[in-house]
């Protein structure tokens, strides 16, 4: 089967790769850079499982800029372009989508389209009203930075917004490429299959502002953490996942699909929703306060990156922690190797980290590592697994 992914993200490359086991796949993308390195079987994002199959994989991959070769002869076209939330319009920037579309089908008005980009509930009935086509179909991503392709080989479960044929037939697509076997498949209506995906950010990120709010709490009251957590997860139905305190929920899934779920809360009653996305913000409050309270005059982030095994620190959590720093006008080192220059918006970057370490007198790690261990007295962190 001939098929086209636009968009080389996480999630577009990680789904090519998954296809291109069995299939003939084109890339499609604007940025001439990605092209070439997938070209050259390179990964332009962190993630091993992705720079694995890229060097050792047989894969019918390939990628180009070229609108027209890659949509010509395409049987079904994969959309995965970012949608980031917008704050003056209160919803996700969907351009890149209905942008995308009107070009595939300029080039090729009968070839089915699949959406995996995450999006408003009900867009992809809106776009099947506004382009006049019905094979258009929605299918939410689980995936997480760093290991998006593991999370496509394994998938926790797919989710396909048509029960008929088409939607059967994109269904198996995943499947045969997959490495887990008794896959839970559900088919549903667009709209539900949009709410899904939102609605499970929003749970996941209820949790971590729940036992972020349980540490705070610890920390006012001089409690610990650790013994509460542990505690409180030893029950079945709550468990010992999502539980770690941190910075907040960040990344660029959870900050934004929270906001536009709350966004389509629009005149519906509500309190968890609002308050899951106040409390993320109620959080870096209180830290930033702990953090000016020790009156130290140099402070030292530790990496701004989400999470480790990623490259990406965009909507990191501890920019928010760094900003609100900002405000107060202390001194601020950075140490995060995936940045060369030596400033950022303003803010030193020392990437030797002995002299991060002797420069910093206090240390603030969203999640602590043992490089750390010679300044550990320094550090200030709420990570108390190692994980998440």
């Amino acid at each position: 089967m001939k098929i086209t992914v636009v968009g080389i993200g996480y999630v577009g490359l990680a789904n090519a790769i998954l296809l291109a086991q069995n299939h003939s796949v084109t890339l499609i993308d604007i940025i001439s850079d990605k092209v070439d390195l997938i070209n050259q079987r390179k990964s332009p994002i962190q993630d091993t499982y992705i720079t694995e199959y890229l060097e050792s994989v047989k894969l019918d991959l390939h990628a180009t800029i070229d609108q027209n070769s890659a949509y010509k002869d395409a049987e079904l076209v994969i959309i995965a372009t970012p949608t980031d939330y917008d704050p003056a319009t209160n919803f996700f920037n969907t351009k890149s989508i209905e942008e995308s579309i009107d070009k595939i089908l300029k080039i090729n008005n009968k070839v089915p389209i699949l959406i995996k980009s995450t999006v408003p509930v009900g867009y992809t009935e809106s776009l099947r009203l506004k382009f006049n086509i019905p094979h258009i179909i929605f299918s939410p991503e689980f995936l997480r930075e760093g290991q998006a392709l593991y999370d496509c080989l394994y998938p926790s479960r797919i989710i396909i917004s048509n029960k008929e044929n088409d939607g059967k037939r994109v269904a198996e697509l995943f499947v045969q490429g997959a490495i887990k076997k008794d896959i839970q498949i559900l088919y549903t209506d667009p709209t539900e299959a949009e709410a899904i995906k939102l609605f499970s950010n929003m749970y996941l990120a209820m949790r971590v502002t729940f036992f972020n709010e349980l540490d705070t709490f610890s920390s006012k009251h001089e409690l610990s953490t650790k013994q509460i957590i542990d505690g409180v997860s030893l029950d079945p139905r709550i468990g010992d996942y999502y539980n770690n305190p941190s910075f907040g929920y960040g990344g660029y899934c959870l900050p934004k699909d929270t906001k536009q779920l709350l966004a389509n809360y629009k005149d519906i009653p509500n309190n968890i929703m609002q308050a899951i996305v106040d409390s993320n913000e109620t959080r870096k409050e209180f830290l930033v306060d702990e953090i000016i309270n020790t009156k130290a005059k140099v402070i030292g982030i530790y990496r701004l990156i989400m999470k480790s095994n990623s490259d990406n620190y965009r909507e990191s959590a501890i920019l928010g922690i760094i900003e609100r720093l900002k405000e107060k006008k202390v001194n601020i080192l950075i140490y995060e190797p995936q940045i060369s220059q030596e400033q950022l918006e303003g803010l030193t970057i020392v990437n030797d980290l002995n002299k991060f370490m002797k420069k910093s007198e206090i240390i603030i790690a969203n999640r602590y590592h043992p490089e750390l261990e010679k300044a550990k007295d320094k550090v200030y962190s709420r990570d108390i697994n190692n994980k998440d």
